[in-house]
């Protein structure tokens, strides 16, 4: 079926379609926040604790690329203030283009190499051949390898885009490839000397496809001959740090200028996530800063020329002597010889970054090759476009991915080969998700009494890949093969393709994605549910009356209850709504419309919590609301003065679930908490943080709850339908790893605010706030996974409660969260019938309606690994791994994890070497196409906060993003762990397009730009301390750069079109994320800088995390290893 077909949806579906159209959702991009701290180090949203400051770096930014100027001509010298601008994009950098042919000479570091000319090596015979772009499917990055010497070495600046790297040369790349030396160094071959690389063990494989007629797609990053176009089919980078296999001439290496102190640092980068400690004057708390996250947009920038007269490093920034890596036992042992072609000067050699697969790029083909055509689910087994691409979906017959992604959409047929690869079998799924407006919510069926067709023996629900059999009488389940009578009034006859007549008027026939109204038997107690009601918990301890929260809370849910989740037509929303305020002890409302004020109910003795009034206590909002304006406006006044600082937890919890009981039906507390709750009563907490308990055994139990007391308590709240969502305002240690437990478990959502302060985080609150209640959830719900034979279900990760090996059970389950599957073999599969999957979602609707979601998918099965390979997803493996890793702690040591973590990926990359890369050199990194970037990403999870802290990260925190990142969607961990940095200052202001994303590396910042980076916690921007002073005045209102103040939360509303882009840009950002952003303005060399370096993930870290370039050359040792 051609992809441009129309979807024939045939008749519109019979019945009008309730879905949640009804009730508009707003996006609360309205301004970004007030203020941001002075403080050091924003914690994720904390404000940054004192640490030391490193001497402020001067380094060399590169400056971003100026748009459409032509390249300088060769000879021609920029002054350093002009930004030269390549015409190659990056793609072609990968190709190793060179832009023009002028030699010009280069001196270690020191000068800016310019973009557009590419000095040639005395000792090489310039050949000028250009590729053009690589094949389709294929990238090959055939770098300019030859001069670079892995390891920690200095490095001169890489150069711009459309410059192959290395040693510098104006021939494509084709420099040769490295011996391999046995000091952990890379010696290059010039091109000028031996034998094309055939003769060479080290040598460039010149990758034959491995089966005739269909090259695997994978990309190679090899070194090349001249002569000799680049293999169409992997990725090979050319890293070989290991004495070479055979006894291939290694070629006279000339010493490089010594550089002092050899191995340069990583920049002071390494900040944690998010940190909190003592509150500093006006300080910081954002969404916090989540290890990074896979950048979305934009194609590659051309890289930039280094501001002369600063010192490159090797992994690109300035600073600091790198210190050895832990957890990486010697990878990079010695000191490097540098290897430099002969000819004046000898530029120290290391990997080019530009030379290594680069997210931007990927992401900006799949948007360039995938973005314009609409996705048609009609095909088995088809990969779909990236999470970063833009794309419309049309199912036919498979769930969106918008509902569903699967690690491999090409799954072995037999466990042992899925054993042999190592790569997880997993799908995410995010059941409730939204769609865009231009594509319709899934259909609601109802087929009356009898309720939806299911198959006889594992209960399967009718979809489009059951077979009927004898003329329309009987089915055959697509899951077990078990044949079923279709009941009379679903009888319908066959067309002579065997396929009913009414197929195309039944979505539960024709389409992926499909709800069915559910019959009195799938309700508890076998009586149809009521609404569900929202209860607000509200703490009015000292510090919460304090800070101003209270009022705060207050003032806006007299106005947000207005907007309470609604079915799609009805006038007003179902749900009803009751009230607490609590401290030491809790107090109810009773809010009935005949009273003429409030009354309140205290009850003090939290060991045996009951709700002293039924009748008043959940009111209809438009039936009471003018005594619950009065409440409102009463409860700041009432505790003003209040002295009482402790409080309660696990009572409040168990009132709002006794509540929910008494009037039977399901719900939602909203908790807004603000400290450790020691005050004597069920689910008291004692302080147990302890820091020193990091890097060792017992580091697990800062992870778990310090009381079995709150998992009972969820076991509870899941019966009955209680869902929990928790705002917590903590000054100092709260125990999130056990207040968290109720909400985890129940399907809610926590949100931190540390050191909350009115005037710089009151917009995020409210945002968030606003978002949370108005967000469509389901009740009480219970998500099975159903199989075709072969496979089944074997794990999940996620929020929510199991009291069995098959039901996911959830008191709430949102728009938002996903549910992480991973399947596992229990038979053969073939190739011929594929594999499905049926993700079955009972629940209850936000106006009682019970409801059974169901989302059908269709796999492919091989029996070539090449096949599986080549049908990967890297983002959702990576969702997969983090959610695996992230469990893993609460049980093993963290180093366990971590080491666990490398170790499957590089078997995951050693099985694809080795059985569908053509035979190479070892010398060289092979990666399968779509899984380029695994090594980039894999560390990007290893360097989080929750694998790898540094000092300032407090246990709150690490607890806090953990329970964040296990019900991620693969938007949401991409951003998160690679975050998207976009240069301001070549934003077009006259267009809606997002600037190019650039890579998240310090060499890629210029001094005189601007740069925003988010990871969908934060939103950082970067001022660089040349930037123009007319560009400060358009964007801060301010003449200088030094009087830019840090304590924005929120940039000042100026009329002019700079200004403008940016807040539109912001806004746009703020929309596409599920969490307000905090905004934090970082100048450079400030002290806040080393916050926003955290996430500059391709450094290396202050908390010991590697460089991209340096854990891409500790994954090639790990491979060569397990080859060996």
């Amino acid at each position: 079926m051609s992809v441009n077909q129309q979807a024939h949806t045939g008749p519109p579906y019979g019945q009008p379609q309730p879905g949640y159209q009804g009730y508009q959702q707003p996006a609360y991009g309205g301004q970004p926040l007030p203020g941001v701290p002075q403080s050091q180090y924003g914690a994720y949203n904390g404000p940054m604790p004192g640490y030391q400051q490193p001497v402020p770096p001067q380094g060399s930014l590169r400056a971003p690329p100026t748009s459409g100027a032509p390249p300088p001509a060769s000879g021609a010298s920029l002054p350093s203030g002009h930004l030269a601008y390549s015409q190659f994009g990056h793609g072609d950098v990968q190709n190793g283009i060179p832009a023009s042919a002028a030699p010009i000479q280069r001196s270690p570091a020191s000068q800016p190499f310019l973009p557009g000319s590419a000095p040639t090596p005395v000792s090489q015979t310039s050949t000028f051949q250009q590729y053009g772009h690589p094949p389709a499917s294929v990238q090959q990055l055939s770098n300019h390898m030859a001069g670079m010497t892995i390891g920690s070495t200095t490095a001169s600046a890489p150069p711009p885009a459309g410059l192959g790297y290395g040693p510098p040369t104006s021939v494509p790349p084709v420099s040769g490839s490295f011996s391999a030396t046995g000091s952990g160094l890379y010696t290059p071959y010039t091109a000028s000397q031996g034998p094309p690389p055939t003769s060479v063990s080290q040598g460039l494989p010149l990758a034959q496809p491995p089966f005739p007629g269909q090259p695997i797609s994978t990309q190679r990053l090899p070194t090349q001959v001249p002569g000799f176009a680049p293999p169409p089919s992997s990725t090979g980078i050319g890293l070989s740090s290991y004495p070479p296999t055979t006894g291939a001439p290694r070629p006279p290496t000339m010493p490089g200028p010594p550089l002092p102190g050899q191995i340069l640092a990583g920049p002071p980068a390494s900040q944690p996530n998010h940190v909190s400690s003592p509150p500093p004057p006006s300080t910081m708390s954002g969404p916090h800063p989540g290890p990074p996250m896979s950048g979305l947009p934009g194609p590659p920038p051309p890289t930039h020329p280094p501001q002369p007269g600063y010192q490159m490093q090797q992994n690109g920034s300035f600073g600091q002597v790198r210190g050895p890596q832990p957890n990486y036992g010697g990878a990079y042992p010695g000191t490097p010889n540098y290897g430099s072609q002969p000819g004046p000067p000898p530029p120290p050699k290391r990997l080019d970054p530009d030379s290594i697969p680069s997210p931007i790029q990927v992401i900006e083909d799949d948007r360039s090759n995938r973005g314009s055509e609409p996705f048609v689910t009609g095909v088995r087994g088809q990969v779909p476009p990236l999470v970063t691409t833009n794309f419309l979906v049309k199912d036919q017959g498979n769930a969106s991915p918008r509902y569903i992604r699967c690690t491999s959409y090409n799954i072995p047929c037999t466990s042992d080969m899925a054993k042999q690869s190592q790569v997880p079998l997993a799908a995410v799924i995010k059941p409730l998700a939204t769609l865009p407006p231009e594509e319709s919510l899934p259909y609601l069926v109802d087929h009356g009494e009898s309720g939806p067709v299911r198959c006889n023996r594992c209960k399967a629900y009718m979809c489009p890949f059951m077979q009927f059999i004898e003329g329309g009488r009987r089915f055959q389940c697509c899951f077990c093969s078990c044949v079923t009578e279709v009941p009379p009034h679903y009888f319908q006859h066959l067309d002579h393709t065997g396929k009913r007549v009414d197929f195309y008027d039944r979505p539960e026939l024709s389409l992926g994605s499909y709800e069915f109204l559910a019959t009195v038997d799938y309700c508890k107690n076998n009586k149809f549910p009521s609404p569900p009601a929202f209860i607000f918990m509200i703490d009015v301890s000292y510090n919460a009356m304090k800070s101003g929260l209270v009022r705060l809370i207050c003032e806006e849910l007299k106005s947000l209850l207005d907007y309470l989740p609604r079915e799609g037509n009805m006038e007003e929303s179902a749900i009803r709504v009751g009230f607490v305020t609590y401290n030491k002890v809790l107090h109810f409302y009773n809010v009935k419309s005949s009273l003429a004020q409030p009354q309140m109910m205290v009850v003090s003795d939290v060991a045996d919590m009951f709700v002293p009034l039924l009748d008043g206590f959940l009111v209809n909002v438009n039936e009471s609301r003018t005594v619950i304006a009065s409440l409102l406006d009463q409860i700041p006044e009432m505790f003003a003065d209040t002295r009482e600082t402790e409080t309660v937890f696990a009572p409040v919890i168990q009132a709002g679930l006794e509540a929910l009981k008494a009037a039977e039906c399901a719900g939602k507390l909203f908790i807004f908490h603000t400290s450790l709750p020691i005050a004597e009563a069920p689910g008291k907490l004692k302080n147990r943080d302890d820091k020193k308990l990091v890097n060792t055994d017992k580091e697990k139990t800062l992870f778990q709850p310090q009381t079995s007391f709150y998992n009972n308590l969820a076991k509870d709240c899941v019966a009955q339908g209680c869902c929990v969502d928790l705002f917590l305002f903590p000054n100092q240690y709260l125990d999130v790893a056990t207040l968290g437990v109720v909400t985890y478990q129940t399907g809610g959502s926590i949100y931190k605010y540390a050191y909350f302060q009115l005037e710089t985080d009151q917009d995020r609150f409210l945002n968030d706030l606003r978002r949370d209640v108005q967000k469509e959830v389901g009740f009480d719900a219970v998500m099975r996974v159903r199989t075709s034979t072969g496979i089944r279900a074997t794990d999940f990760f996620g929020a929510f409660y199991m009291s069995n090996t098959t039901d996911v059970e959830m008191a709430g389950l949102d728009c938002d969260k996903t549910i992480t599957v991973e399947f596992k073999h229990d038979d053969k599969l073939s190739e011929d019938s594929g594999a499905l999957l049926q993700c079955a979602l009972l629940y209850t609707s936000c106006a009682g309606q019970r409801r059974l979601r169901i989302h059908n998918l269709s796999l492919n099965c091989c029996t070539q690994l090449a096949d599986l390979y080549r049908n990967c997803e890297t983002d959702t493996l990576i969702n997969y791994l983090a959610k695996y890793a992230y469990r893993g702690v609460l049980s093993s040591p963290v180093k366990t994890v971590r080491d666990a973590l490398i170790n499957q990926c590089a078997q995951i990359l050693a099985c694809y070497r080795k059985n569908c890369a053509s035979p190479s050199s070892a010398g060289q990194l092979i990666l399968p196409e779509c899984m380029k970037l695994l090594p980039v990403y894999l560390n990007c999870v290893l360097k989080s906060d929750v694998l790898q802290p540094g000092p300032e990260v407090t246990t709150d925190d690490r607890a806090y993003i953990r329970q964040l990142v296990t019900s991620m969607d693969v938007a949401e961990t991409n951003v998160f762990f690679y975050p998207r940095l976009l240069p301001l200052t070549k934003a077009d202001v006259d267009s809606d397009s997002l600037p190019a994303a650039i890579r998240n590396s310090e060499e890629r910042l210029s001094k005189g730009d601007i740069y925003l980076l988010e990871n969908g916690l934060n939103i950082f921007v970067w001022v660089g301390v040349n930037v123009q002073q007319g560009l400060i005045q358009n964007l801060f209102g301010v003449s200088s750069f030094s009087q830019i103040s840090n304590a924005l939360s929120t940039l000042p509303v100026l009329e002019n079109p700079f200004s403008k882009k940016v807040r539109s840009i912001i806004d746009m950002l703020q929309v596409q994320r599920s969490r307000y952003m905090k905004l934090i303005i970082v100048k450079q060399e400030d002290k806040l800088e080393m916050l926003f370096k955290h996430f500059l993930v391709e450094d290396k870290s202050l908390s010991g995390g590697a460089s991209y370039v340096d854990f891409l050359c500790h994954m090639h040792k790990e491979i060569r290893q397990l080859l060996s």
